[in-house]
């Protein structure tokens, strides 16, 4: 299932019959990089024990709902910069 990105005060119906709010670009933007932020925080470290599969799940997620490689490595640098306040080490097990 690909999320489309459509105005905010458009909806469509849901199979049930009900209304559904789709997500606005902007809001997409706020959900990818905050699932990139969860990967990069909860990644497996050296020395440290494993994540639950909440981490494969997540990085599963942001892959689905990105359209490219390329996207997805830019939501992961623009989540190393919300964390760290610089893009380096973006680490290798997070990244595409």
């Amino acid at each position: 299932m690909r999320l489309a990105p459509i105005a905010a005060n458009t909806r469509r119906r849901s199979n049930d019959g009900g209304n559904v709010k789709l997500l606005t670009d902007w809001q997409l933007h706020l959900v990818k990089k905050a699932l990139a932020i969860a990967v990069l925080t909860i990644e497996p470290r050296s020395g440290r024990p494993q994540p639950t599969s909440d981490y494969a799940d997540i990085k599963a997620l942001l892959r689905e709902i990105t359209e490219s490689e390329v996207e997805l490595s830019y939501y992961f640098i623009a989540g190393q910069i919300a964390i760290t306040g610089t893009p380096e080490d973006v680490p290798r097990s997070a990244a595409p």
